[in-house]
């Protein structure tokens, strides 16, 4: 896998099913307080990463971070699935309203890789049923071309293990015309 070029300051949505590895890779290439998770507000709010009924506010509290750190200039990472069209538009949007790019980084990893970690997380598995309709819905989005459509600076699609362990990610500052 070549290098990624991540212009800074801009946006970097993380796209996958739920253990797929996304929380992996932004802790593993980005900072703590560059990342804002989904699971995390939904701790925050309900005392439980996995409480579906925190999903509402913790998306809220989400995307009003977003925008405070887009419009200040700060590089932001999006951890959630964000396999819907409807979620992945609505943060696109929030990074061009900033006059920022917005980047996708794409887990489309097979699923018996997907499920097999999903099942070995401790404490924070997803029904596998769950679990098999994002990575459908991932699939169409794909397929269909539907993803590429959406408006991304750029979009790096890992398709495995290697491609993921493989990659890496370079920060240059963002050009002022760009």
């Amino acid at each position: 896998m070549p290098v990624v070029i991540i212009p800074d300051p801009s946006l970097v949505v993380l796209v996958g099913a739920a253990g797929s590895g996304k929380s992996t890779l932004a802790a593993r290439h980005f900072a703590p307080d560059e990342i804002l998770s989904s699971d995390a507000l939904r701790a925050i709010i309900a005392g439980d990463a996995s409480d579906q009924g925190a999903t509402q506010p913790a998306f809220a509290a989400l995307h009003r971070a977003l925008v405070r750190r887009l419009t200040a200039g700060r590089l932001t990472v999006v951890d959630a699935t964000n396999v819907e069209r409807h979620a992945r538009l609505a943060l696109v949007r929030r990074a061009y309203a900033a006059g920022l790019p917005a980047i996708a980084l794409v887990l489309d990893l097979p699923s018996a890789v997907v499920l097999a970690r999903n099942a070995a997380r401790s404490g924070r598995t997803v029904d596998p049923a769950i679990v098999a309709g994002h990575l459908g819905i991932l699939r169409r989005a794909l397929d269909t071309g539907a993803l590429a459509a959406e408006g991304w600076w750029a979009i790096v699609t890992l398709r495995d293990r290697a491609a993921v362990d493989a990659l890496r990610i370079e920060r240059r500052p963002r050009a002022a015309d760009a």
